[in-house]
Parts: structure tokens; C-alpha cells; sequence
């Protein structure tokens, strides 16, 4: 469950080198000897994510800030609800402020997110899976916060798992010549092939993959394929799901439901930072 520590590193070594550049210059205005208090606060309800990135940027910043939570990953928030209280030097405050935040808000976010398809499917068979459609230099961070959600990952990149899409049938000519290679070449690791009709669904299952990917299928080419399928081959439904409809689409059958819309789409949460007066 917990994010790599490494990855929390570079992403905030990152981040901080683009916001603060040769220094702030706006908090260079503040006293260097003043002291602050500051709380961050909700204004909406969601699932709280991003301790970890919040904790490595006062790291990085400045050691001596002190962080007190309310919250840890995972939690149900509520509008107005105070998530983490900090301490320190006034100016170390105002210039980790939007760093902090752009964190605690694009991963909370997802964390919502995938909280609500979560709920949406719940009392059904169905897996919310995440996707590669990530902020490009954040995936890590963003699969964590769809685990923090209760959704799963699918795979990192494009090096730990197979997943044959319509581009590499074509390239290889066809379902079957590309599960052959793909065991060929790595033997041992599970093969997923993308399917767009019935008959590239007969063909996968006569390949003997691991697990189908159904493209776009309408809810009724859903059920015909959990019915040819039988449970023999673990079937992930993926392509225009949304909230509205992943219910409908988890009620088929499928085993799995790959939403992009969990990375892609996010509106961040509405958080604020705001220093105290003793």
C-alpha cells in the first residue's frame, strides 16, 4: 500500500525545484525569524490522500517545520474538516504552501474518485482497475491513490505486464501470431489481448490468453461475452465508462472494469492553507 519512497522523493525534488526556482521571493519579504502557525482545511468531502508527498516536501524544504495530522490516507472527509495542522518558520510555510497542495489535491481527487466507482459497483463481481492515462512523471503517485481509494492497479508501464491492443494485432498480424510471440518471448508472464467484436472474442479465447479486454462493447455485447466466456477467461470491460453508467457495466458480469477516468479526468479537490493568528 504504501507508495515508493524514492518516487515520493524525485516527485517532490521536482516540484519544488519548479515552484521555488533560486528562492521565493515573495516570502523573502516575511522577518527570517518568524515564527507561524497554519492549518489546511477541506471545503469539500472526499477521501484524503498524500501524506507522504506533504511530509517529504516540509522534509525537503525545511526540516524544522512540525506537521500534526487529523487525518491519514484513506480517510473520509467532510467539508470544513481540518486535515493537518504545521508549524515553523513563516517563510518555509508560504513557500511550501502550493506544493503541498498541488499534491494533497490531484491525489485526493483520485483517491474520490475512485472511492465513488468503488461504491458504484459494490454487491457485483467487478475489480475497479485503474490505467496508464497518468500525469506524465506522477503515475506512481496517482496508482497509490487509486489503491487509497479501494480501487486496484493495472500494470505500472509498459515493462511489468502484456497487454496486446488493436495497433499490436495489427502489426503482427492478427490475435493469434501475436500470443504466440508474446509466449515466446516471455514465457511465464500473463498475456492480455483487446478485443473490439465476437469474433476477435473467439479468436483470444481459441489463443488461450489470461484475461480478455472488451473495447467499447455495448452493455449487450457485454452479457453475450460473459455467456461465450463462461468463466473461463477473466473478462476486463474498459472504454467509455463512467460514473453513470459503470453500475450497468459491473451488473454484466465482467470481471474487471478499467476506467481511465480515474487519472485523467480529475478536478482536484478544493483545499486551502491558511496561517493562524496566535
Amino acid at each position: 500500500m504504501e507508495p515508493d519512497a524514492d518516487t515520493v522523493k524525485r516527485n517532490v525534488a521536482t516540484a519544488l525545484a519548479e515552484d521555488v526556482g533560486s528562492g521565493d521571493i515573495s516570502a523573502g519579504l516575511i522577518a527570517a525569524d518568524a515564527h507561524a502557525r497554519a492549518r489546511i482545511v477541506t471545503r469539500e468531502p472526499g477521501v484524503f490522500c498524500g501524506r507522504p508527498w506533504t511530509e517529504e516536501a516540509c522534509r525537503q524544504l525545511d526540516p524544522a517545520i512540525r506537521l500534526h495530522w487529523h487525518v491519514d490516507d484513506g480517510a473520509t472527509i467532510a467539508a470544513d474538516d481540518t486535515l493537518v495542522d504545521l508549524e515553523g518558520s513563516a517563510r518555509s510555510l508560504l513557500t511550501v504552501e502550493r506544493t503541498v497542495l498541488n499534491f494533497l489535491q490531484l491525489l485526493s481527487a483520485t483517491a474520490t474518485r475512485t472511492r465513488q466507482f468503488v461504491d458504484a459497483v459494490a454487491g457485483t463481481r467487478a475489480v475497479v482497475l485503474d490505467t496508464r492515462k497518468t500525469l506524465p512523471g506522477l503515475r506512481i503517485a496517482q496508482k497509490y491513490a487509486v489503491r487509497t481509494g479501494g480501487g486496484r492497479n493495472h500494470r505500472m508501464g509498459l515493462y511489468d505486464a502484456l497487454l496486446l491492443k488493436e495497433n499490436h494485432i495489427s502489426a503482427a498480424c492478427g490475435i493469434a501470431a501475436a500470443v504466440c510471440e508474446a509466449r515466446r518471448r516471455h514465457p511465464g508472464k500473463a498475456v492480455e489481448v483487446e478485443v473490439e467484436d465476437r469474433r476477435e472474442l473467439a479468436d483470444a479465447i481459441a489463443a488461450g490468453v489470461d484475461r480478455i479486454l472488451l473495447d467499447n462493447f455495448s452493455l449487450d455485447e457485454l452479457y453475450a461475452a460473459v455467456a461465450t466466456t463462461a468463466r473461463r477467461v477473466p473478462l476486463e470491460a474498459s472504454g467509455g465508462i463512467t460514473l453513470h453508467n459503470v453500475a450497468k457495466v459491473a451488473q454484466t458480469g465482467v470481471d474487471y472494469i478499467s476506467v481511465g477516468e480515474l487519472t485523467k479526468n480529475v478536478t482536484p479537490l478544493d483545499l486551502s492553507m491558511r496561517l493562524l493568528r496566535d
